[in-house]
């Protein structure tokens, strides 16, 4: 979790608390260390968010206070939309989870006047779900390619042939139908875009590549670049 976003959960269990929350218990909720929870209070007490403390009792955030409003145009709603359900469409079932999750806390916040615009959109997208012969496991893969670890893949290509690949996974991708997996491969000793339809067999290793994932989708992206304007 991105420190922004634990800041933001801090508040907003001390907002929904009926009592004063201590440090162990808003660790335990947010899975990490006492130590990081009493830095990220003093830090929101510093931005003048009123966090009241008190050693063994606790924080309780004083009453009245709330964060600034989110504001949103008509197609920023409409894109917010058409976004989830093109993931509900498309991606996994963790990732439609998450959209639907998304769109339900935009539809709290919007004036009601806008939430026709989720409720009856009159913008969509059709459904394109594909099913993996292989059932590879998404949220995993996604978080392969955040943490910068390699999988070890069998591979068939257009022809049938097999191969075993070592891959350094960076990005999931999605086009069309299809779901890819663009990753730098040991063996070919350069990007590669691997269907996973096409994947035979996955294993998720603990070791991680010698690149950063950031690092090595920025060469990507500028190596594809290069190659539409050298076209």
């Amino acid at each position: 979790m991105r420190r922004a976003d634990r800041l933001f959960e801090i508040i907003q269990l001390l907002r929904q608390s009926n009592g004063p929350m201590t440090a162990g218990a808003i660790a335990d909720t947010l899975e990490v260390g006492t130590r990081t929870i009493y830095r990220d209070v003093a830090a929101l007490v510093a931005q003048h968010v009123p966090i009241l403390g008190e050693v063994g009792i606790g924080y309780l955030l004083e009453p009245g206070f709330d964060l600034p409003p989110l504001m949103f145009t008509t197609d920023e709603v409409e894109a917010v939309t058409l976004g989830v359900q093109w993931v509900i469409a498309n991606a996994d079932a963790d990732m439609a989870r998450a959209a639907l999750a998304v769109l339900a806390k935009v539809s709290a916040v919007v004036p009601n006047e806008m939430r026709s615009l989720i409720d009856d959109p009159s913008i969509g997208t059709p459904p394109t779900r594909d099913v993996d012969r292989l059932g590879i496991d998404y949220s995993r893969l996604r978080q392969w390619c955040r943490q910068g670890r390699k999988l070890a893949v069998f591979y068939r290509d257009e022809t049938g042939a097999e191969t075993r690949r070592l891959i350094w996974p960076f990005m999931l991708g999605y086009v069309a139908k299809l779901r890819v997996v663009i990753a730098w491969c040991e063996m070919r000793t350069d990007f590669r875009i691997f269907r996973t339809d096409r994947i035979v067999d996955i294993e998720f290793l603990e070791l991680r590549y010698p690149e950063s994932a950031s690092v090595l989708r920025t060469r990507w992206l500028s190596s594809r670049e290069d190659e539409r304007q050298g076209s």
